[in-house]
């Protein structure tokens, strides 16, 4: 029998594993059960490794880094505001600009961060800032620290290590935020472009050499692309000759990309399989949003590993018990039989999961999940 290991790998590199892995996050919901003192009984005092071990589950390792940055010759000072708001001030030869970010006692009760609500850029010459922090931000190799994190997850996953998104999304969604972003592009554009375009010789000169060169093979850059505020025109000048081009530099290291993808993909399907990505990580579809997985499959074809396919909102009481095991049902007649697919929630296992329903879908893929997938035979085919 593969680990879980070996079946990332396997699907990585186009081969068939023994069965579907069968990989959710859960530690969004292990921490805030932790802080609300409502983990099941039988789980207290246990670490997450060993109720994933339980629970029949591999581990998304997530935790993995081959780099770490500093910033130099800024001065940030942070200041608090009712307990509920943060205040961070840049000081720059540039100017200053200053972020803040915004909590509620409900979120931070189940371990979920605060919301960034104000951005770095907000007026024209904020940009001049964001172009000192961009190049006066180093990056140091560690990748001593990758190899320890992957000794650490050994049989049980593979590294997802997190480097960061594309210039233009990290523009739009960190810089000046979705809110302001299509005003900027169109009113200072001329500063946009010369942001973007630092932004991109940065991570072309030091950030893709220090991958690549790196002992990891699976990276997770880019995340949250969604459809109406990454549309396809956008996505097509923006974003996708930069993946191209990045995807070419790591296929040719042996190396794989991975994307977040929780949002609404379904007008962008193709944009992120012609980008060059090898997974699509978290793959988020209805009823939280308009795409369905069998949408994506078409589209994705076996070029595109799927991670995913388990809407997080069906593991929850809104939905009934029926409804989930016809879903379900559903997702492995979708996936058969069972090529280019990494069964996973999307995006969390959230803190109102019912944890019967997590038992109940490591029961399927011992059923159901050998490669190639069966469907159950009280299914009529096609309904």
């Amino acid at each position: 029998m593969m680990t879980n290991r070996e079946r990332i790998l396997a699907l990585l590199s186009g081969k068939i594993p023994d069965r579907l892995p069968w990989i959710p996050r859960l530690l969004l919901w292990y921490n805030a059960r932790q802080l609300e003192g409502t983990l099941p009984p039988r789980y207290r005092n246990w670490k997450l490794r060993d109720i994933e071990k339980d629970l029949g589950m591999g581990t998304p390792a997530r935790d993995g880094r081959v780099f770490r940055t500093a910033v130099r010759g800024v001065e940030v000072t942070t200041k608090s505001r009712n307990g509920m708001e943060a205040a961070t001030e840049y000081r720059t030869p540039a100017g200053t600009v200053q972020t803040l970010t915004r909590g509620s006692q409900l979120l931070r009760s189940k371990g979920i961060m605060d919301l960034e609500v104000e951005h770095i850029i907000k007026r024209p010459e904020d940009y001049a800032v964001a172009e000192y922090l961009v190049e006066h931000t180093e990056y140091t190799p560690c990748y001593d620290e990758y190899l320890a994190y992957e000794g650490e997850i050994g049989d049980d996953g593979y590294p997802l290590v997190a480097v960061g998104d594309c210039p233009f999304h990290h523009w739009l969604k960190n810089l000046v935020g979705y809110n302001q972003g299509y005003y900027h592009l169109n009113d200072t554009s001329e500063k946009v472009e010369r942001l973007l375009n630092l932004m991109t010789q940065k991570d072309r000169e030091v950030l893709w050499p220090i991958v690549a060169k790196s002992p990891a093979k699976l990276f997770l850059h880019g995340l949250h692309f969604d459809s109406d505020m990454t549309p396809p025109p956008i996505y097509e000048r923006y974003i996708r000759p930069y993946y191209q081009e990045f995807t070419d530099l790591l296929h040719r290291h042996g190396k794989y990309l991975c994307m977040h993808a929780d949002a609404d993909s379904r007008r962008i399907l193709a944009q992120i399989r012609d980008s060059g990505f090898d997974m699509a990580e978290t793959f988020t579809t209805e009823p939280m949003v308009t795409c369905t997985l069998a949408e994506a499959r078409k589209v994705f074809g076996r070029r595109v590993v799927v991670w995913g396919g388990v809407p997080s909102v069906i593991l929850e009481n809104a939905y009934s018990d029926e409804y989930f095991e016809s879903y379900m049902e559903k997702v492995f007649r979708t996936i058969a039989p069972g090529d280019a697919f990494m069964l996973g929630v999307a995006d969390n296992v959230m803190p109102d999961a019912k944890i019967e329903r997590l038992a109940r879908i490591t029961e399927m893929v011992e059923e159901w999940g050998a490669y190639p997938v069966r469907l159950p035979d009280r299914v009529p085919a096609g309904s």
